[in-house]
């Protein structure tokens, strides 16, 4: 349980891999995702995405992404 002192997590994933096209968010291969993690914040998910993107940046078709995981788990809290 959360506490009030203690602020909510706000999880979040980092994930990528390349992409069929530049036109749409289909991976060519799913077996080959780049898993970065799970992080307690959107900062934190932030400077792993920054990194990431920074160091495939020679790749365009190479995309990565932050999933909002605190929506899907809680809809109704933004």
């Amino acid at each position: 349980m959360v506490s009030e002192a203690e602020p909510r997590q706000r999880l979040h994933l980092v994930f990528g891999g390349e992409l069929s096209s530049l036109q749409g968010v289909d991976f060519r291969d799913l077996s080959a995702l780049d898993v970065v993690g799970i992080f307690p914040d959107y900062a934190s998910a932030l400077a792993a995405w920054r990194g990431k993107a920074q160091a495939t940046v020679d790749n365009a078709s190479m995309r990565y992404f932050i999933v909002h995981l605190h929506r899907l788990l809680d809809p109704e809290t933004v």
